[in-house]
């Protein structure tokens, strides 16, 4: 069946388009959506202003999009899990699970099925693609971590660890030089003690 796109359509094309797609998919799906007319001799008269109106809207949205690709390129999600000894996850994390956790990091709503290729069954750190466009595809850095084990308290603790060793290589440097202080001040003390009992002694 011929349909005129009224709006881009994931893998199928742009507003304006003509495509042949099945009876069903256009009766079902494309056009109760508004998402495409049936080819007709006015409807074909508009493509053209379809498109041109489309060309707009689409440079308009990837503007948008290279925002939240750069977002998406920075983020990183961490998935909890059990696991084996090896390794190896008891389930998987699934595109789903990636497209609601990235979903609510970004406040966006991205179709999950644009989201990732095949569930993660391992422990590691991976990079999903997110397809938010034909040509425009980043990537989210995904943490599957074993439960118990997150990375992120992990360093946490490294790092205030560093802090401490930080603070006490200070202390152990400064000790010596607070002692020396000390030494020449009980020094200085001293000769002016005895300066002071020189000075008092009579004379013979």
């Amino acid at each position: 069946m011929r349909i005129i796109l009224l709006e881009d359509v994931y893998k199928l094309g742009v507003a304006g388009e003509v495509v042949k797609v099945a009876p069903g998919y256009a009766r079902n799906f494309l056009i109760p959506r508004s998402l495409a007319v049936k080819v007709t001799p006015g409807a074909l008269r508009q493509s053209e202003t379809l498109r041109e109106s489309a060309d707009t809207r689409r440079a308009d949205r990837d503007k948008e999009y290279s925002k939240i690709a750069e977002k998406i390129e920075e983020l990183t999600l961490y998935f909890g899990v059990k696991a084996g000894e090896t390794g190896k996850l008891y389930g998987s994390v699934t595109p789903v699970e990636i497209a609601e956790k990235l979903n609510e990091e970004i406040s966006l709503e991205i179709d999950r099925r644009r989201v990732g290729d095949n569930p993660l069954r391992e422990l590691g750190t991976f990079r999903v693609p997110v397809r938010l466009e034909a040509n425009l595809v980043p990537t989210v850095k995904v943490v599957v971590f074993r439960e118990g084990e997150d990375p992120r308290l992990v360093k946490a603790v490294a790092e205030e660890e560093a802090e401490e060793a930080v603070e006490l290589e200070e202390a152990e440097i400064e000790m010596p030089e607070v002692e020396a202080e000390a030494e020449l001040e009980a020094e200085a003390e001293a000769v002016e003690e005895i300066e002071e009992a020189s000075e008092e002694a009579p004379a013979e």
